[in-house]
């Protein structure tokens, strides 16, 4: 591999010359290959599997594969499954189950969140009750955010396409940030050669400034008292460990240490002061790709425990409930009809009529929350989408087969085989056995939900989302999926 010259004289510089050469020797090595489990879909749907080979040791449902896959062609995985993803970034496991207690929601927002890895891990790691924010500024990859979201089948997030500087004016209001900040990505060298092509010493000293003005915009909206996440995928002091010091110096905060097992092999702090409580992970060292992680608590006393609802008694108008702005209730009808398609869904959930003819599924405690943040930022999804109302019908919405409330009772069912459920996937013909009645179907694979279609009765019609289709050419050769 041909790195750099600047970048190799600064890792050797902060390695040491024999270090240095294992680490370029790894960076020569294949990426090992990592999934995370859905855990709620996991056991819903597959208690029976097997266990898989090799677990990830900071992260309970982290595994490593022994090969490979060809993820594209894999049903279980567009079906929300199990989400791809490189293992060291799933150390924000251990910094959110250290840090917040266990027993008291708090709402949590994930800044740079496309395409959603770390979104959809603190779904399943922060505290019961909780809210996740999932924002990304890029357009694009916002729709790639909500997909992910949605697939991973919790109502509890609330997905936004904002600019950083958008949350200012929210003070106070969030109980931890996870800012995985843009970087100039050294730690992605192995997996894309690309990105040692785009790499130089103007790079970096770009995007350390740029971490900061991303910092700097939102850390008005951490509760004072709260947690602050900051990570990168890079290697170098500038983005890294500088960066760490001068949000302590500068907007005011205190590293937290983090219990971290000597087998795990993760590194310390590569700065002036060694004693720093950073994360570091190096490709020769652990099983995984280069990440760096800190955790602070902001400075200052709140006025509320973590876990307290943070815009309720604010220092700013939270703005009229969504009932009472509205002044909408649902049809009657249509959430009955909505309501018989979902299993239990608990007192502390409820269906919303969002005005525009939609129901769908949220945690009622952060209803007034949404409220403000629809005022204030560019909310594409809020929970789960259960259904659109047409007339007096109601078209359920792909959204709910990807939820982990769907009854699958509700609907006639039809189980795919492989090749028909690729088929699905790509938007193609789908065929039933002929046994249901006029109107929609659950298709699932192995019994695991993958959408609906809508049985005419002399065809049809695939429902899958068009933007969600399998792009890659039909080629059912090529199908590999999980040994489950």
């Amino acid at each position: 591999m041909n790195l750099p010259v600047d970048f190799s004289r600064m890792m050797t510089a902060l390695l040491g010359a024999d270090d240095f050469e294992s680490f370029k020797e790894s960076l020569a090595q294949e990426s090992p290959a990592s999934i995370r489990l859905n855990p709620s879909k996991w056991r819903k749907w597959l208690r029976s599997g097997k266990p898989l080979p090799s677990v990830v040791p900071w992260c309970t449902s982290g595994v490593y594969l022994p090969e490979r896959l060809n993820y594209t062609f894999d049903p279980l995985f567009h079906a929300g499954l199990y989400y791809v993803q490189e293992a060291s970034s799933m150390f924000l496991e251990q910094a959110l189950a250290q840090c917040l207690p266990s027993d008291k929601p708090v709402l949590m927002l994930d800044l740079c969140a496309a395409p959603g890895g770390k979104s959809t891990l603190a779904l399943d790691c922060l505290p019961e009750g909780s809210m996740l924010v999932a924002n990304e500024v890029i357009r694009s990859r916002s729709q790639v955010l909500v997909e992910n979201l949605q697939k991973w089948g919790s109502p509890s997030f609330i997905a936004t396409n904002s600019d950083s500087s958008c949350f200012s004016d929210l003070q106070e209001c969030f109980d931890v940030i996870l800012a995985d900040v843009p970087c100039s990505g050294e730690g992605m060298f192995r997996k894309d050669p690309q990105s040692i092509a785009e790499w130089s010493i103007d790079a970096v000293e770009a995007c350390w400034q740029r971490q900061r003005r991303i910092v700097g915009n939102v850390w008005p909206a951490l509760k004072s008292g709260g947690l602050f996440i900051y990570c990168t995928c890079t290697y170098n002091i500038k983005e890294n460990e500088e960066n760490v010091s001068w949000i302590c110096r500068e907007l005011g905060a205190t590293q937290m240490c983090l219990d971290i097992p000597e087998e795990w092999k993760i590194s310390g702090s590569l700065g002036m002061d060694k004693s720093m409580p950073v994360c570091r992970f190096f490709p020769h060292r652990t099983c995984g790709e280069g990440f760096f992680l800190c955790v602070l608590r902001k400075d200052g006393e709140s006025s509320q425990s973590v876990g307290g609802s943070p815009m309720r008694g604010g220092t700013y108008d939270r703005g009229r409930s969504l009932k009472q702005k509205r002044k909408i209730t649902p049809q009657a009808a249509a959430v009955r009809t909505v309501s018989s398609w979902l299993g239990p869904i608990g007192e502390d959930k409820v269906i919303i009529d969002d005005g525009a003819s939609s129901l769908f599924l949220f945690p009622k405690r952060w209803s007034e929350e949404l409220d403000v943040f629809r005022k204030r930022l560019r909310v594409l999804q809020a929970g789960t989408s259960l259904g659109t109302v047409y007339g007096k019908d109601v078209v359920p919405m792909h959204a709910l087969a990807m939820g982990t409330y769907v009854d699958k009772s509700a609907f006639p069912m039809e189980d795919l085989s492989l090749e028909q459920a690729v088929s699905y996937l790509h938007k193609g013909t789908v065929s039933l056995s002929g046994q249901h009645p006029r109107g929609f179907v659950l298709v699932t694979y192995r019994g695991v939900p993958l959408g609906f279609v809508k049985n005419i009765g002399n065809r049809v019609n695939n429902l899958y989302p068009q933007e969600w289709r399998i792009r890659t050419t039909y080629q059912p050769e090529r199908f590999q999926v999980l040994d489950v």
